[in-house]
């Protein structure tokens, strides 16, 4: 992908409990906020991609969702497309937008992702995950991993999404085949964890230590809370246009060029084919069609759904060999202040995951970096991002992932 495509506006919720909101009003936050980023109204939309999993299933909204939270914030006659890729929702939004511009269908499109997931029964959120994997096979997906893993000491406690145990699984596997630790896990958490007192949109803004990270309650093992997303409310939005169309508008310096953005889906691999992981296949395409590599990037946002996950993508993309990722967390090079931060949102693990925004949350992050506008959690000089963002599972691996390519246009 060339850099004709750019980022001109970007807004984001705070995540956390909602409970006086409902999907509708957060979408349409995110996107005045995006609007007024951008300098532009809603007449300038083209077309709108809309990704959500739990209006359908938590509110009853099983069709036009994105039409029903939308036309109140004025988008009316200009198509609305809904989009639903689990946790990856949100970036394949994005991904979406960006091939309707390329195509010249319209010079601005909108990507928006939202999910509720707070609600006054705490099982029936949880139960959305149930259906990011194949419900015909579930049993038998989770027995091949537990198989990969080894048997647990400890059972799972407590309220959980079966993702957690999906995680706790890989984890498991990984600590088996390459010596990763639970104090790696740990480092990664506490990291995450100070990285979100920064961040004013982050669900929770407390520091932890690896100590406290280690001593608190075992989730499924080797996970505890801290290590753990939690269940969240939120929105992002973000407005990619044709780039000659968008240096008709002002502010043209904080506009973000897209240097590329790559959608895979999973693979029949054999487990043991790590290089295969559908992770390290989308950023060796993102990589390839933004003519960069790993060692170019300053800044990097990963779908940590657990401290795990921040292990396996920052392997996947590059940043460190297969298998080392746990070691380059301990180097401390993902810190703020590090070689190449991760997660300086304070990732999934603080700054919540209500799914479908998840992957536009980091671009907000990315864009605010690239802008030289994040604050105490500025990443200096940063002018080259990635954004990974994963989800669902079908086999050994997400159904689905995306990574991006982002530069700064500053000179």
């Amino acid at each position: 992908m060339t850099s004709d495509v750019v980022i001109i506006g970007v807004g984001c919720t705070p995540f956390g409990r909602h409970l006086d909101l409902g999907s509708g009003d957060l979408a349409r936050a995110a996107v005045r906020d995006a609007l007024a980023d951008a300098g532009v109204t809603i007449d300038s939309v083209g077309a709108a991609f809309y990704a959500t999993v739990s209006e359908r299933a938590l509110e009853g909204q099983n069709m036009i969702p994105g039409q029903v939270a939308l036309r109140p914030a004025g988008l009316t006659g200009a198509p609305v497309v809904n989009v639903e890729n689990a946790c990856a929702g949100g970036a394949t939004a994005l991904w979406s937008a960006i091939a309707h511009v390329r195509a010249g269908m319209s010079p601005v499109a909108l990507a928006v992702g939202v999910d509720k997931l707070v609600t006054a029964d705490p099982a029936a959120g949880l139960a959305v995950f149930d259906g990011a994997l194949d419900v015909h096979d579930r049993d038998a997906t989770l027995a091949r991993l537990l198989s990969l893993a080894g048997p647990q000491v400890a059972e799972p406690t407590g309220r959980r999404s079966v993702f957690m145990e999906i995680y706790a699984a890989l984890a498991r596997a990984h600590m088996n085949r390459f010596g990763t630790t639970v104090e790696d896990l740990a480092t990664v958490a506490a990291k995450n964890h100070a990285h979100s007192v920064h961040s004013d949109r982050a669900q929770f803004r407390r520091a932890f230590s690896v100590a406290e990270v280690l001593a608190a309650r075992t989730v499924a093992e080797p996970l505890t809370v801290p290590m753990c997303s939690p269940v969240s409310d939120g929105a992002a939005a973000v407005l990619v246009a044709d780039a000659r169309y968008a240096t008709r508008l002002e502010g043209g310096a904080r506009h973000i060029r897209l240097r590329s953005c790559a959608l895979v889906s999973g693979t029949d691999r054999d487990p043991d084919d790590v290089g295969a992981h559908i992770g390290r296949r989308a950023a060796l395409a993102a990589y390839e069609q933004a003519g960069v590599g790993p060692e170019d990037v300053d800044v990097a946002e990963v779908h940590d759904a657990t401290a795990f996950g921040e292990i396996q993508q920052t392997e996947n993309l590059g940043f460190c060999g297969i298998g080392d990722g746990g070691a380059w967390a301990r180097s401390g090079a993902s810190t703020l202040g590090g070689t190449l931060p991760v997660n300086p949102s304070g990732g999934l693990e603080s700054r919540g995951h209500p799914v479908s925004a998840t992957g536009l949350a980091q671009i907000f992050e990315l864009v605010t970096q690239l802008r030289s506008e994040a604050g105490p959690r500025q990443v200096p000089g940063a002018r080259l991002a990635v954004a990974e963002n994963g989800g669902g599972l079908f086999g050994v691996e997400e159904a689905v992932a995306a990574v991006t390519v982002l530069e700064s246009s500053r000179a």
